[in-house]
């Protein structure tokens, strides 16, 4: 016996098929779409990112693709919040993408290759969890240092600490990377 959706799913699902057909009549009329998806969608990228301004922008990039591509959107027995947090799941992949080139200092990366160096992504793998496994205060510092390219004073300030602070625990955050790293290759 197949499984009934509740009244209120159905409701909901009526709901939001007026708001996208209202939307891709007059574009306008998408700030009710924004409104009714925007927590979860910013609740999705929120989780995944665990900084707000990259999830605040992160959540209107999403946004913005979907005001854009609305009209290829199709119904397909998904709900539309199913496409928003498809959307949502490749605007964070790319960030993190993104972010991993500019951690290692590649600015424009080379095509990848069908042989990529396993070694060189092996390493890279293993400092990402070296980096998750820090203290979290020395985590955030690095994070914040090396990948949203904060100054000393700006995390300082974030903090609420003193800039010798955050120095000494990028210090300590680096040399615990530094041995760890020395670690697995004794």
């Amino acid at each position: 016996m197949a499984a009934r959706k509740p009244a209120k799913a159905l409701e909901d699902q009526a709901q939001v098929r007026a708001l996208v057909e209202a939307a891709r009549r007059d574009p306008a009329r998408f700030a009710d779409l924004y409104e009714t998806h925007f927590e979860l969608v910013y609740g999705y990228v929120a989780r995944r990112t665990r900084h707000r301004d990259i999830a605040e922008e992160l959540t209107a990039e999403v946004f913005h693709k979907a005001l854009a591509n609305l009209g290829s959107f199709e119904w397909r027995g998904a709900p539309f919040a199913s496409w928003l947090i498809r959307i949502a799941s490749n605007a964070v992949a790319d960030r993190l993408k993104r972010d991993a080139r500019e951690i290692s200092g590649m600015k424009n990366p080379p095509e990848p290759s069908a042989n990529p160096d396993m070694e060189t992504v092996e390493h890279r793998a293993r400092l990402f969890r070296l980096v998750d496994d820090l203290p979290a205060d020395q985590r955030l510092v690095i994070v914040e240092r090396f990948v949203e390219q904060k100054s000393i004073r700006e995390i300082a300030q974030q903090l609420g600490r003193s800039e010798g602070a955050v120095k000494q625990l990028q210090f300590r955050a680096l040399q615990n990377l530094r041995a760890q790293m020395e670690g697995e290759h004794a």
